[in-house]
């Protein structure tokens, strides 16, 4: 039996059944763990998200901020945009199916060790805590409902505050889980900028160098942010390594006991580019 984590897959089936080739992935043994942002930008959303399906409790995903845009784009709520690669998904007979798993996926996972989320996780969120947030916005938003999908986009509130209620606390769950890069050091949230780590606007850091961090030494693993650069912490595992932009699609294999996050084994392929950096 062996354990993965992918970065975002993004659409790249044809990269993601060459990467899986490359292991000998079997979902009669193996278990796969996808970062979020299953679909979209690249050329076959439809065929990973058929493959996804179809594997079974073998493959468990987090939400991304694509898949949440596939989710409100199929719901009406959201006008495609130029670069959308959905047509596909949202034709398909088997779409209501394929959207009802992607719904059911959480916006955070706890297991084998690692916390695996997306984008981020604010500064005082526990690792519990995440994934009760987590189980929260689905209940709340009746599992990603048209009501819900209406009031999810906007960037307000920007920081965490545990008397939140109603679409303004799950607005700022599911911004954190699926867009987060920078805030400060009081978990005030910005979202404009996708460079680097080393290009925060003045005042922000990247999320997981937030001081204070209450999950500071949780192995977190991650995808969302393709320009990130390295990242020299053992406690942090950005996986999207820019499949989409012509770059790879990285997994790790991870250890399953005690000591499993001392155990990592990154395999990346090579991606031929389906779409050009820039807005």
């Amino acid at each position: 039996m062996a354990l993965y984590m992918m970065g975002d897959v993004q659409g790249c089936s044809e990269p993601l059944h060459r990467l899986l080739a490359s292991v000998d992935f079997s979902p009669s043994r193996d278990t796969l763990y996808l970062l979020g942002d299953l679909v979209n930008r690249g050329p076959d959303s439809l065929g990973v998200l058929r493959w996804a399906q179809a594997q079974g409790d073998s493959v468990r995903a987090v939400l991304g901020n694509h898949d949440l845009h596939l989710l409100a784009t199929a719901a009406g709520v959201r006008k495609p945009s130029r670069k959308d690669t959905l047509a596909d998904v949202l034709a398909a007979p088997d779409s209501p199916a394929l959207l009802t798993w992607l719904r059911q996926q959480p916006l955070a996972r706890l297991e084998h060790g690692w916390l695996m989320v997306h984008a981020g996780v604010l500064p005082q969120w526990t690792a519990k805590e995440c994934i009760a947030l987590s189980r929260q916005a689905v209940n709340d938003s009746d599992h990603f409902s048209f009501n819900f999908l209406q009031h999810m986009y906007g960037n307000e509130p920007c920081q965490w505050d545990p008397e939140l209620t109603g679409n303004d606390r799950l607005r700022v769950i599911v911004n954190a889980f699926t867009r987060l890069r920078f805030c400060d050091a009081h978990g005030v949230m910005e979202f404009d900028t996708k460079e680097a780590a080393d290009q925060a606007p003045l005042g922000y850091m990247p999320w997981f160098v937030a001081p204070n961090r209450a999950t500071t030494g949780q192995p977190i693993a991650f995808g969302h942010w393709s320009t990130l650069g390295e990242v020299d912490r053992p406690d942090v595992l950005p996986l999207d390594t820019g499949c989409v932009w012509g770059g790879r699609l990285t997994m790790a294999r991870i250890g399953n006991g005690p000591a499993a996050t001392n155990h990592i084994e990154l395999i990346a392929v090579s991606c031929p580019q389906a779409q050009k950096p820039g807005r």
